[in-house]
């Protein structure tokens, strides 16, 4: 199904290694953002569910008052 002619038009493994280092510091770039990117996400929604649990309990308690 596959030509080894298609699939070398996809692929490529120079003979020179140097030419794997830009593609190895553009990767690590990204990879270290990504992991700061996805920490600051989870602090920010730790902060966001403490909110929403502190709203939750206040309108809990106003609410007993009414009960009570």
């Amino acid at each position: 199904m596959f030509h080894p002619f298609i699939l070398s038009l996809f692929l490529y493994f120079p003979e020179d290694k140097s030419e794997y280092f830009p593609a190895l510091i553009s990767f690590s770039i990204f990879l270290i953002a990504a992991i700061f990117t996805m920490r600051w996400i989870i602090r920010i929604s730790k902060r966001e569910a403490q909110k929403a649990k502190e709203l939750e309990e206040k309108i809990n308690q106003q609410s007993a008052r009414k009960d009570s």
